[in-house]
């Protein structure tokens, strides 16, 4: 009710101004008329508005949740991989989108990195594994 009394003093100013520019086109329109339009097209608008807000704000907590939720999942892998000696030792870059988690970098050998895509899998919230670990030539 108080957008009501707050929107009527520059909505009067504008029919007012609006009649008084509109004067050579005679109109059935009363100027209680054109103002109850206005207001009514106004509250239609905030309406709409509220409504986008609250639907912009719904995705802005569910993206913010899905963020959390792919960094612990980031975090966990990184904890569950530095428990292992082989792969603690060397650098793996652990990449989570939507519970998908991607792994980059090097591993020691072959045992080491499908190690890796099983430490992985076995942390909770965890979809699915791309290991795209190379074998470090070097070890």
């Amino acid at each position: 009710m108080n957008h009501r009394l707050f929107l009527m003093a520059p909505l009067t100013a504008a029919l007012l101004a609006l009649a008084a520019c509109d004067s050579k086109t005679p109109t059935t329109e009363t100027a209680g008329q054109k103002l109850d339009s206005v207001i009514a097209s106004t509250e239609h608008q905030t309406e709409q508005l509220s409504a986008e807000a609250k639907v912009n704000a719904a995705q802005a907590k569910q993206d913010t949740s899905d963020a959390l939720r792919d960094a612990s999942i980031t975090t966990r892998v990184n904890a569950q991989l530095a428990t292992d000696p082989a792969l603690s030792a060397i650098k793996i870059d652990v990449d989570t989108s939507n519970g998908h988690v991607r792994l980059s970098g090097t591993a020691p050998n072959d045992l080491a990195r499908a190690r890796a895509t099983t430490m992985a899998s076995a942390v909770t919230g965890v979809i699915a594994v791309d290991n795209q670990l190379k074998i470090d030539k070097k070890s």
